[in-house]
Parts: C-alpha cells; structure tokens; sequence
C-alpha cells in the first residue's frame, strides 16, 4: 500500500525543533506529521497549552501523555499515521489524536482502540479538551511566561503563515475539502499583524500557505478591513513592506496570478511560485477535476518569465492516473522540456478511501507507475542540473539555515523553500556567519539539486 513513502512526498514540513521543559510542570509531547498547514495548526496547539501552563516535552518519555497530528491526504499517509500513533502509544501509552485524520475516527479507533481521545482538523478547543481530561493544568503565572511570538516548531528566522482553511476544489483524487471543509479565509488585517509580530519577533523569511492561496479572500468577497484588503495581490504587497523574503506556496494557475510577478520584479516578494500542476495533458486533467486546464499554462509561464526572468518554478505532479496513456505521459514530458521548470516533485498515484478517482476505469498497473516516475525524475533532474549550473558564477543572496561543528554553512537561495527544494553550502570562511543571516554568496559550484559558493572577499 505504500506507493509513496515519506522520502518521496514533497508536500511536507520540516522536523519539528522543540526545547526541553523544566522540572515540575505537566508536559505534553507532540508529533507533527504531514504538511506546513498541519505544523502551523501544532503550532497554535503548543502555544495555547503554553500559555496554560505545559511545557513541551521533546521525547516520549517526558510527556504525560502525547499529541499526534496526523495527515491522511494520501493512504501511504495514514498508515504512516497509524504506525506513529502506535509508537506513541508503545513509547507513552497515553496518546491524543488530532488532524485531518481524525476527520475518520472509527479508522483510527479500530486500528488502535487505546487512545484516549480522536479529534479533527484545526478543532483546537477539543484538542485542549482531551489534553485537561487527560493532564490536568497547573500554571504559574509568575513563570510560565508566554513569549509574544508563541510556540513555534521552526527554526527562529523562517515561519510559516497560514492565510486560509480549507478549499472549494473537488479535485477527483483529493479528500482535503472532505476533511477540512471549504475555503475559509483570515481577515488580512490579522495576517498583517502575526507577520509584524513575527518579523519583530527575529522572524526574516514568511512562508505563506493555504491549499489555495490564488483564492484567498473569494470568501469573503475580498473585504476590506483596518486598512486591508483580503485579496492575495494586496496581502502579498502588505507582507512584502515588512522588509522580510515572503515566498508564495500553493498557488493555482489562475490568469489572476500574472498580477503577482510584477511584486517578483520590484523585489517586494521573493520570485518564487509554488504551483501544483499536477498534470500537462488536458484529458488527464479533465479526469482529475482539475479547477484550471493547462492549455495556455506554456504561455502563461512565458509571460511571467518576460516580466520577471529571475523568477523560480516549482511544482509538484502525478504519474500513474487512472487512465493515463503512455501518449499522455510522454505529453507530460514534452511539457516538461517546453516549461523547463526549476524545481519538481511528483507523487505515483494511489487510491485513498472516499476519492472519486478510486472508480475511474483504466487503473495503471504498479510497474507501469513506478517506471514512469523513473522517467519523470530523471527528465526533472536534468533540468535542474541545467539550470543549476547555468549559476555557477553568479552572486546570490542566501539565508543561513545552519552551521554545523565543522563549520559548514547549510542555507538556501531565493529559490529554495525549506525542506522540499535544494540547498546552497558554503564549506570555508563563515565564522562570522550566525543562522538566520542574509548575506550574499559567490557560486562556484553546482549538482543535480544543490549548490556550493563562498563569501566574496
């Protein structure tokens, strides 16, 4: 059942970093699993339970009882899912389920009957239920300080920052509206002041994140509030005056976005784009519900590259569709020669319980699957060996995201998002680099997803 292990699904967030709590309070430990949207709802879990009084433990054995924030988008996911829960349940024994998989409680139940509560999707009063029922609070009000910015689960100068819930897509082999409902969109004032707060707060990376962020704001009929308009175009210029790189995920191929590559140009927003393609070949889209057709995503491509040529690419898509022809695939990479894009990850297709694509004819057999994603990876690579040679001799500007004892500096560029893109090493020369700089590098050497440079001289 598992197609897709962990190691090849590009939608998830970076480890969780946690520090050890002090002796005598209640502790909760948590295990964040799936995408950024979910890391960001452990981040409003642990901030409240903060601000009551629980310290967070790291490990399983510090923890009076264990959250785990489960991802169900895929069904290799959930049974990753399912194997967590038990861990927690072997290591801890007192464990609380949360997240998109807990929209299923019978499923998680029946696999696991000793947990001691199942709650769904952003539900954070039922979580904070469980968690008293389970560990009552003992705060202390003259210790238990809460810092302005909250808990967070990532490193101190990049964040993620959710503009929205949910999706109005009924993309055939998706369940997330299922499990998470329908859009639902932040007011911008509120969007602004959690990223001032944030970027004061040392914070000097926003990524944005919804599962649609082209669509932020149609809820709500875009409305203006407190001097903001709930429209992405002028949440991103809003964001982009706070004087932090803002770096735009998920979003859809909507006309509309062409307006958002002139902020690339101005230097207001990092000229980086994260949109899920998913698919070239206009009959497989068509059988996926797609909400945009790829037709004119070729030029539309080459418009955003005219008005802004610095602009990165990335994309995530899937092989093995139900009823995907070899002629469809090698459409797919065709496309993927003419778009030329900068960074891609892709997904084999699996069925997940309550997706309409589990009914489509012409289901792919595995091999054929598996030989194909060796085909699209490999087309993938070489276009990203291409382009990241093209940039040996230039200067970039990147984010220190580490420095290792050795004194190894790990940081990404302009177009590297954590965890799911490449990295820029700078091997000599950084003791005076501290995570979280911005400082720009010479590159004087390039692989298949990874750079290397030096500080000029």
């Amino acid at each position: 059942m598992s197609l897709n292990p962990p190691d090849l699904r590009p939608d998830l967030a970076p480890k969780m970093r946690l520090d050890a709590p002090r002796p005598g309070q209640p502790t909760i430990g948590m295990v964040s699993l799936g995408c950024p949207k979910a890391l960001v709802d452990s981040e409003r879990i642990l901030t409240r339970l903060r601000a009551e009084g629980y310290a967070i433990s790291p490990d399983y054995g510090g923890a009076d009882a264990v959250i785990v924030n489960t991802c169900g988008f895929l069904d290799s996911a959930k049974a990753e899912s399912l194997d967590a829960i038990g861990e927690a349940l072997t290591e801890n024994g007192r464990v609380i389920v949360t997240g998109c998989l807990g929209a299923e409680p019978e499923y998680i139940t029946g696999a696991h009957p000793r947990v001691l509560a199942v709650t769904g999707p952003h539900q954070y009063e039922q979580v904070l239920d469980a968690v008293h029922a389970a560990v009552p609070p003992s705060p202390d009000p003259f210790i238990d300080l809460l810092p302005a910015s909250g808990v967070s689960l990532t490193p101190r100068h990049f964040s993620y920052l959710k503009i929205s819930e949910g999706c109005n897509h009924r993309c055939k082999f998706c369940i997330i509206p299922d499990m998470r409902g329908r859009l639902v969109s932040r007011p911008a004032h509120a969007i602004v002041r959690e990223a001032e707060k944030l970027v004061a707060n040392g914070v000097r990376e926003l990524l944005v994140i919804s599962q649609d962020t082209s669509a932020y704001g149609a809820d709500i009929r875009f409305a203006e509030e407190r001097g903001h308009r709930a429209h992405i175009d002028d949440l991103a210029r809003d964001l982009g005056q706070l004087g932090a790189w803002v770096r735009l995920h998920y979003v859809y191929p909507y006309p509309r976005v062409r307006n958002l590559i002139p902020l690339m140009a101005e230097g207001l927003v990092l000229p980086y784009l994260d949109i899920p393609f998913q698919h070239a070949h206009p009959d497989t889209l068509k059988r996926m519900a797609r909400p945009s057709a790829q037709t004119e995503t070729l030029a539309e491509i080459a418009a955003w590259r005219e008005i802004c040529p610095d602009i990165t690419l990335r994309s995530t898509f899937i092989v093995g569709y139900p009823g995907e022809t070899e002629a469809e695939f090698q459409y797919l990479l065709d496309w993927m020669d003419a778009a030329q894009l900068d960074r891609v990850g892709c997904f084999q297709y699996e069925n997940v319980a309550g997706a309409r694509s589990n009914d489509l004819p012409g289901h792919v057999p595995e091999e054929v699957k598996q030989e194909r994603w060796e085909r699209f990876m490999a087309k993938a690579q070489a276009i990203s060996e291409a382009k990241l040679a093209a940039k040996v001799g230039t200067r970039q500007d990147v984010i220190v995201d580490d420095i290792d004892a050795d004194g190894i500096a790990t940081c990404r560029t302009k177009a590297d998002a954590p965890e799911i893109d490449g990295n820029l090493f700078i091997d000599e020369g950084t003791e005076g680099l501290a995570v979280g700089d911005i400082v720009t590098v010479e590159v004087d050497e390039a692989g298949e997803y990874d750079l290397w440079g030096r500080l000029p001289a």
